[in-house]
């Protein structure tokens, strides 16, 4: 665990182990990489067998370069060993569970010990304290609470700083815009694309948004979105990463130079690797992201394969932490699709349609095929303004859309602009690709 510089007792807004030397954090990451994967090889079957088949043992690792021999794990391997194959603590020591979403097969399960909600507590206040928020806030957390892991990160994090913690879920606008005025939030928390269908549904309802903090994760968004969302409302948005497999939000975030996102690496240690071949690269390349857990008891994750790209960045921050940074996280080696021999991913559309004045942050892809060829459709929405102006302005706001996202792609596609509010919304992750083809 971290300790806090406060001589009082409790929680501070300074992390001591967020500012450590960088040879002081590295030996404690090796300390507790040698202790985790000695755990996993005695306790989960499946990494034990992985490692005899390299010939490797706990003893094997000396130094953290010794961290790119050990196997890879994917989330195939949760879904495989569903549901407890990967625990590495007995049942009577699990005192949460948690299982994603999954819409293919079974979901995977994630487990904790009180100590890893412990560190899951102690990860989610550095992450608030990171983006600004501090002991007497008021918090509106729209993430899903069950089992997702979003909502009672968020809200176990936010209590341990000493905010106060509104558990509102997703749902029921109306409502969540009354809380928001009434009980003077200053913090909100939710997906980009959830925060921004609520100060739609404000603006339509002439309602002010008066919110100082946005800590916004749980889907990739561009800085083009986030140049809007600050624009549009005057609130500082901050990106935060995690996912259920390490522990749940709280694996980084940004700071106050919104300059990339700060990991905190003595819980979870990162790589890059090329995706294709699986070989480590070096600090400011892109690449694959993978993580290893270094304090998870229930469940240790060993090289984690977690299919976002992104680039870890080798210089200081201005902030002063001396955790790395990685650039926020657009895209995943998984979610592109190839159109006419190109690779296309939506954050690269999205970055194209933001580029227009005139246009919403609502859009989705529609995927088909004909006569044995992938067609590429973007529909995009754009304000009232628009869409009520001539023929004449709206086929200007479509050429310069269509040209944009030639110039992004490199191909031409179909474009069609359709009315505000005419792209259903979630209150979740949006979903920004139909697939219609018959592959």
């Amino acid at each position: 665990m971290s300790t806090w510089n406060d001589p009082a007792g409790g929680f501070h807004p300074v992390s001591v182990t967020d500012y450590l030397p960088r040879a002081r954090l590295e030996e404690i990451q090796l300390q507790r990489l040698r202790s985790v994967v000695t755990r996993a090889y005695e306790r989960v079957d499946l990494f034990r067998g992985r490692m005899e088949e390299r010939k490797l043992t706990p003893a094997s690792i000396r130094r953290l370069e010794d961290l790119a021999q050990l196997p890879f794990t994917v989330k195939a391997d949760l879904r495989d060993t569903y549901p407890f194959g990967l625990f590495a603590s007995p049942m009577e020591e699990i005192v949460r569970l948690h299982a994603s979403s999954g819409t293919t097969g079974k979901p995977i399960v994630v487990a904790y010990t009180r100590e890893d909600i412990d560190v899951w507590k102690e990860v989610m206040v550095r992450t608030f304290v990171s983006c600004g928020v501090h002991r007497g806030d008021v918090i509106q957390n729209c993430y899903g609470y069950g089992l997702f892991t979003g909502g009672l990160g968020a809200h176990y994090g936010g209590e341990a700083l000493g905010a106060t913690v509104i558990p509102m879920s997703g749902g029921n606008n109306e409502r969540q815009l009354m809380v928001m005025q009434d009980f003077g939030v200053t913090v909100v928390c939710s997906t980009p694309s959830y925060f921004l269908h609520l100060v739609e549904h404000a603006q339509h309802a002439r309602t002010p948004v008066r919110v100082r903090v946005g800590v916004f994760g749980a889907e990739p968004w561009s800085e083009a979105m986030r140049q809007r969302i600050q624009s549009d409302t005057g609130i500082r948005a901050y990106d935060i990463y995690g996912l259920s497999e390490i522990i749940g939000p709280g694996v980084g975030a940004e700071c106050s130079a919104q300059a990339g996102l700060h990991l905190f690496e003595d819980h979870f240690l990162p790589e890059i690797i090329d995706p294709a071949t699986g070989q480590v690269l070096p600090d400011g390349t892109e690449g694959e992201l993978v993580l290893t857990t270094l304090s998870k008891q229930a469940m240790p994750m060993i090289r984690y394969r977690t299919r976002d790209v992104t680039t870890l960045v080798p210089e200081p921050c201005s902030c002063g932490r001396t955790l790395r940074r990685i650039r926020r996280i657009e895209r995943r080696s998984d979610d592109m699709f190839i159109i006419r021999g190109v690779n296309v991913f939506p954050s690269q559309v999205e970055t194209a349609l933001l580029q227009v004045e005139g246009t919403l942050p609502h859009y989705e892809i529609v995927l088909t095929r004909e006569k044995g060829l992938d067609q590429m459709e973007v529909r995009v929405e754009v304000t009232p303004e628009v869409f009520s102006d001539t023929m004449r302005a709206l086929e200007a706001v479509h050429k310069k859309l269509a040209d944009a996202v030639d110039h992004i792609l490199g191909i031409r596609v179909a474009v069609t602009l359709v009315e505000p509010r005419s792209i259903a919304r979630s209150e979740g992750k949006a979903k920004r690709v139909i697939d219609k083809r018959k592959l």
